[in-house]
């Protein structure tokens, strides 16, 4: 069977289980958390994950044909916090064993379980395998301590992507093991990071003697470095995949357009306009990017590839937010609340929540998901090829690996 015909052929199931999902599910009449509950149960959460937990067994791209439908069909758009669960959800098909699968991605679907992510700890940000945290086997049941950092809406998250140091004596891309962590059970404790914005999106978070069953295990002990790269490189596909905007709506750059439109005619002069173009012809670059790679998608799971995106959408941000600014003058610098405050959502980085903001925030774009040097150093070494970094640490123990 060809390549088409078998596309062909996914594309008629999907719209075949729309049909049907849709004649028994009216989101005029149903609570949104109703109507996920019964779209996971249909199949139509993420069509390219099994059966039976929450998908049709078929091709990823599959997935926009469903949201496109569901949302001509009256369903509410999704919560921009789900974001984290385009990190946890791939990870936990992928690694998770079946009652893993069953107890998390349900809930985690139709929103009635948030997720945060609890990677980076205040040694261990870039080099990500010299976590520190400890996990303690003791029974049927790990012991937790240690600290992590920069947990975006951790005070808000049900449960978190936990990676933790289980084999002192193993180098130390060996042992790690990965858990799901109830952020509300005994001995979790998060506290606020106030940023330069005012708000307190991120937060690190501190276990002391925190207890984590087995049974929330995500994949092998010592196989956590694995089981997080498959975290990591879809944080940075949905980072990187959700700056380009599409055809009728480009994300950033068209704030920038407006601004300038906005100017009176003697004020358009021609460097800021060369300046201008220039942005815009990187915004269409970026969105063509992210088409190209979502059709070329063949699994559920990208590959470094996703970096890419990722690094070029950071330092984008960055110059369209400054060339913003400047257009906007001295009004640029004032008029913005800096009163601290926690959010009830992901910050908005496009310009949805005001230039000013979206200036300020950018600076966390090419930290956040891997610093922008970081992304370089994979693109060089898994996309071109080129000779890795000395690493002279890589097979010691990780108990012997010097540490200030």
């Amino acid at each position: 069977m060809s390549t088409a015909s078998i596309t062909d052929s996914a594309r008629a199931t999907v719209e075949a289980a729309l049909e049907e999902f849709l004649a028994a599910n009216d989101p005029h009449t149903m609570s949104n958390i109703a109507f996920r509950g019964a779209r996971f149960d249909a199949g139509l959460a993420w069509v390219h994950f099994p059966v039976g937990h929450g998908g049709l067994g078929l091709r990823p791209e599959l997935n926009r044909l469903v949201e496109e439908r569901l949302r001509k069909a009256g369903a509410h758009a999704q919560d921009p916090a789900s974001f984290f669960m385009a990190l946890a959800g791939p990870t936990i098909v992928t690694h998770g064993s079946d009652e893993v699968k069953k107890r998390f991605l349900r809930p985690m679907f139709t929103g009635e379980e948030r997720w945060c992510q609890l990677f980076s700890e205040p040694g261990a940000g870039s080099d990500f395998a010299g976590l520190g945290t400890r996990a303690v086997r003791d029974g049927d049941e790990w012991v937790v301590n240690g600290q992590k950092v920069w947990n975006t809406m951790a005070h808000l998250g049900d449960w978190g992507m936990l990676v933790t140091r289980t084999d002192p004596e193993q180098p130390k891309h060996k042992g790690m093991t990965y858990f799901a962590i109830d952020m509300h059970s005994a001995g979790v404790e998060v506290r606020p990071l106030r940023q330069i914005t005012g708000e307190a999106e991120f937060n690190e978070v501190y276990m002391t003697d925190a207890r984590v069953p087995d049974s929330q295990r995500i994949g092998e002990i010592g196989e956590g470095w694995r089981v997080a790269l498959t975290t990591l490189m879809n944080e940075r596909t949905a980072i990187g995949g959700g700056g380009g905007g599409n055809a009728k709506r480009r994300g950033p750059i068209d704030e920038a357009v407006r601004l300038w439109r906005g100017r009176p005619a003697d004020q358009r002069d021609r460097a800021h306009l060369d300046q201008l173009m220039r942005l815009w012809c990187k915004s269409e670059v970026l969105r063509l990017t992210n088409a190209r790679a979502a059709q070329a998608a063949k699994a559920g799971n990208p590959g470094p590839e996703g970096s890419i995106a990722k690094l070029m959408l950071a330092e984008f941000n960055k110059k369209v937010t400054e060339f913003s600014v400047e257009l906007m003058g001295a009004n640029g610098m004032i008029d913005y609340d800096y009163t601290f405050r926690r959010p009830d959502n992901l910050s908005v980085d496009g310009f949805e929540a005001g230039v000013r903001h979206s200036f300020l925030r950018s600076r966390a774009n090419s930290i956040e998901g891997g610093t922008s040097e970081i992304m370089r150093n994979i693109l060089g070494e898994q996309v071109l090829g080129l000779p890795g970094e000395p690493r002279v640490d890589k097979e010691l123990p990780w108990i012997k690996v010097p540490r200030n």
